[in-house]
């Protein structure tokens, strides 16, 4: 007999945090791609108010979740230096994954990817940018691997580890298809790393050094 669902994890549950948390996004990624793939530069106004946006759907769907009375201590990771560890070598790892991936799509289009403007022409101040990766690390995943993966898991761990990439990958469709697909790989070993170890730190780490590494200028 299958197990009902835990509080907050049912499929409607899934649907309605993945719009809180990233519909918006998503729908301006489309709209990107339709246009043609407008560059708009990065810059501390911009990051801010990213952080805003992903302040108040990040309290909306907290809220939703407390409304459900889902167990939100599962969202919470905790920090460790051997998660910090684990972080970087994940980091490292998503790396070596993505390159093959990117290296094909610069091949096949070997025009500046649209992410690679946007960085190029970039007016960001240091604290910015270590709050946009802060932030934005914790949000993403957060809400798309602790929740969504996790919730999803009941329907089996390659569909969850493969509808969390899905949706990661359609927010971030306004980076172009290299980015695309660097995305994809970054994704993917964080998700199976995840549903392998079932540690929240060390995906969440691992991409607060991505995001801040996507600024440097080396």
């Amino acid at each position: 007999m299958k197990q009902p669902d835990a509080p907050g994890n049912t499929a409607v549950d899934a649907i309605m945090v993945t719009a809180i948390c990233f519909g918006w996004f998503i729908l301006g990624s489309i709209q990107a791609v339709a246009s043609g793939f407008p560059t708009r530069p990065f810059s501390d106004s911009f990051l801010v108010g990213v952080i805003a946006l992903e302040g108040i759907l990040a309290a909306t769907a907290i809220g939703y979740l407390l409304a459900r009375s889902y167990n939100l201590a599962q969202l919470l990771p905790v920090p460790t230096a051997i998660g910090c560890l684990v972080g970087l070598a994940l980091y490292a790892t998503t790396a070596l994954v993505s390159w093959p991936l990117v290296f094909l799509i610069r091949v096949a289009s070997p025009v500046r990817q649209p992410i690679e403007h946007m960085v190029a022409n970039a007016t960001v101040s240091f604290l910015p940018v270590v709050a946009i990766s802060v932030v934005n690390g914790l949000y993403e995943e957060v809400f798309l691997v602790g929740y969504l993966q996790r919730a999803l898991e009941t329907s089996g761990v390659a569909f969850a580890i493969g509808a969390s990439l899905l949706v990661r990958l359609l927010y971030h469709l306004y980076q172009g298809p290299g980015g695309a697909m660097s995305v994809l790989g970054f994704g993917l070993v964080l998700g199976v790393y995840f549903g392998w170890k079932r540690k929240l730190w060390p995906v969440v780490f691992a991409h607060m050094v991505a995001d801040i590494a996507g600024f440097s200028p080396w």
